[in-house]
């Protein structure tokens, strides 16, 4: 029997993610004009399909480090089966893929007892590699999508939280979102400097709307300063980031002053950041399906 020494993939990714923190960085908000990169989310070249979860943050810090100038992946067969290799040398990416199984004995037992089998959680692995790193692709795998402008994209941030249903209310000097009354509140756009960071602050509370025990049912019990609460403030931040991704806008951090409060959580549990990138990609598709067809 073989014995995996490779340390946790949980922490791997927490420490990375910790150590980023510590330096004052958020890492689901990057500098995109670092890179020759435009602001988009990471997905498969092969199959078209969008990466979620805990990989866009572990696919957007690839970019980054990597200085692509694409979000697109490929594993090395689908690069192979494109016509394509990756180039020697080449350092892949390693994501991973949540799965369940049930043990042999467990599944006995189960049977035995007549009860449903008790699961067990797990993460694979896999490595993908940057469209840059390889050669030989079609031209389809190079093909660039440009960056709308801001009035292209604002309508559909205004459809997106019209369709939603959502009650929100514009007025007064604070942008929160109340779980008690169920509704957001956002103050007027002249409040803000570019009409830009409205749309972003509108996202980020919505972040917070999905969660009501009606939407997507999160915790929304803790009061400021507690575990519970810097959770949730993880969740409504990595999924505005989510959403203003696709939808081409630069994602900002809302509350910054928050970084000491996730990492108590972080620290305290190395599989925290996974549950909160997972919630994040459930509260983002649904605040896209508002937004109507087109969305990147």
């Amino acid at each position: 029997m073989k014995t995996d020494n490779r340390p946790s993939l949980y922490a791997e990714v927490t420490n990375h993610i910790i150590a980023e923190l510590e330096q004052g960085v958020v890492p689901w908000v990057r500098p995109w004009n670092a890179s020759a990169c435009g602001c988009a989310m990471p997905h498969n070249a092969g199959t078209g399909r969008r990466y979620s979860g805990i990989n866009v943050l572990i696919l957007w810090a690839a970019v980054i480090e990597g200085r692509y100038a694409s979000h697109r992946w490929l594993t090395y067969r689908q690069a192979q089966a494109a016509g394509g290799n990756v180039r020697k040398g080449e350092k892949g990416t390693i994501v991973c893929y949540a799965d369940r199984f049930t043990p042999k004995r467990e599944a006995e037992r189960a049977r035995d007892e007549d009860r449903e089998a008790r699961q067990i959680a797990f993460l694979k692995r896999f490595t993908v590699f940057n469209v840059d790193q390889c050669d030989g692709l079609p031209e389809r795998f190079a093909e660039t999508t440009d960056q709308p402008e801001p009035e292209a994209i604002l309508p559909q941030v205004r459809t997106l939280i019209d369709a939603s249903g959502a009650d929100f209310r514009i007025g007064g000097d604070e942008a929160y979102y109340a779980p008690g009354g169920d509704y957001v509140a956002v103050p007027p756009q002249a409040a803000f400097g570019e009409p830009i960071n409205w749309y972003r602050t509108a996202l980020h509370e919505l972040g917070h709307w999905t969660g009501h025990r009606t939407r997507l049912d999160r915790d929304q019990t803790g009061k400021f300063g507690s575990a519970p609460y810097a959770r949730e403030e993880l969740v409504a931040e990595m999924a505005s980031a989510f959403a203003c991704a696709s939808l081409s806008i630069e994602p900002t951090v809302r509350h910054a002053d928050y970084i000491g409060s996730w990492l108590a959580v972080l620290r305290e549990d190395d599989k925290a950041i996974f549950r909160a990138a997972s919630a994040a990609s459930k509260a983002a598709d649904m605040l896209l399906g508002f937004a109507g067809e087109g969305v990147s």
